[in-house]
């Protein structure tokens, strides 16, 4: 019986160092995720606006 606590202390263990791990990488991910959103934005923004009004620019004619 004594070598079945250990075990489970054991395997506890492993799964706390396991979550922490993946957390770490959760969090990484989210700053790489967050820093390209960044990154795709000010491109976006730098980018000259389009037309809103009028004939130029603002249809598009397509012939399939």
């Amino acid at each position: 019986m004594d070598m079945s606590v250990e075990s489970t202390v054991s395997a506890a263990l492993s799964l706390q160092g396991f979550n922490a791990a993946q957390e770490q990488q959760n969090v990484l991910l989210r700053k790489v995720l967050d820093n390209q959103a960044q990154t795709i934005a000010s491109i976006m923004d730098s980018m000259p606006k389009l037309a809103t009004f009028g004939s130029v620019g603002t249809q598009l004619h397509v012939t399939a």
